[in-house]
């Protein structure tokens, strides 16, 4: 933290020794403050500052600065300026996103035949999805005729989200005693793929027992946002700033449900033989309300960060 006000106090000084505070020009007379028509990003000034904190520190171990997000969900922030005191904000999140996962297990059943022996190790398979799509929108009024501009305003803000987990099984199930066939039941190391795929209180044919997830999917995840904020930057070059913001805000909405569809074994009403079957249930996630700061209320704005901002 002392390195970054430092590096903040070094930067505030070059700008004064590079800008005319006169006439808010550069000496190339490069306008200083953003102008009708400009737009602007904003990025975490983290990276930067602890970079060039630890070189004038002469820290050994001084890692590249990096772009980073200004919100922990990953969210694209932009701003458009109506006038020079007035612009529209706008931020943006489109996340899709999939993954597989494959584990070896043992083959299990039926005795291999003398030649040629088929292959006995496996693979359980995890296919993972995911999708996350947030549009935020606002306005925003600015105060200053310095290189300090202050501003505020306020923006509304949606999300919506889910995800899907699909699992395939080396291992047929045979629970029941076939001629010529072994047993196949659920077994919780040989069917894991991630940790999570396989419980043991899952209730199939009046019975609570083992059971493996054939798919999991969350869906309908809706959220609503309203947010004020206050913020200040500072002008350390022509179109360029360092500053803050905070926010204040709404959220409210649901969280959707999960549903799950399992795959285990039981003995049916009048039955002595073990049988396969699936079994699915759905749990509902509940609602979500709040009215807080930015630190847990970051969907839709920027949380209370030190930002770079850049004009064009």
């Amino acid at each position: 933290m002392k390195k970054q006000m430092t590096t903040v106090a070094i930067a505030m000084a070059f700008g004064a020794f590079t800008l005319n505070a006169q006439d808010l020009t550069s000496k190339k007379g490069e306008p200083i403050l953003p102008e009708e028509g400009d737009w602007s990003i904003g990025i975490d000034a983290t990276p930067f500052l602890n970079y060039a904190g630890n070189f004038f520190g002469k820290s050994n171990n001084n890692t590249a600065p990096s772009w980073n997000f200004l919100t922990s969900n990953n969210t694209i922030i932009g701003k458009y300026f109506k006038d020079a005191t007035t612009a529209y904000r706008a931020g943006v999140r489109l996340g899709f996103g999939n993954s597989k996962v494959e584990v070896a297990t043992s083959k299990r059943g039926a005795a291999p035949g003398s030649f040629p022996a088929p292959k006995q190790d496996q693979k359980n398979t995890a296919k993972y999805s995911k999708t996350g799509i947030g549009l935020t929108g606002g306005i925003e009024f600015r105060k200053g005729k310095t290189r300090l501009q202050g501003y505020y305003g306020g923006e509304v803000g949606i999300y919506f989200g889910g995800n899907k987990d699909t699992y395939t099984y080396a291992n047929a199930l045979n629970p029941a005693f076939s001629t010529g066939t072994a047993q196949v039941v659920v077994d919780a190391t040989g069917d894991d793929v991630d940790g999570t795929n396989v419980t043991s209180n899952v209730v199939a044919y009046g019975q609570s027992g083992d059971a493996r997830v054939l798919e999991r999917k969350t869906s309908g995840i809706l959220l609503f946002g309203l947010r004020g904020f206050i913020g200040a930057e500072y002008f350390i070059l022509p179109k360029m700033s360092i500053g803050g913001e905070f926010g204040w805000g709404l959220i409210f909405g649901s969280n959707g449900k999960t549903t799950t569809k399992y795959e285990t074994q039981g003995t049916p009403t009048g039955s002595t033989d073990l049988t396969s079957g699936t079994v699915t249930t759905e749990v509902k996630n509940g609602s979500v309300f709040r009215f807080d700061t930015d630190n847990l209320n970051s969907v839709f704005g920027p949380a209370a960060t030190l930002r770079l901002n850049l004009y064009f």
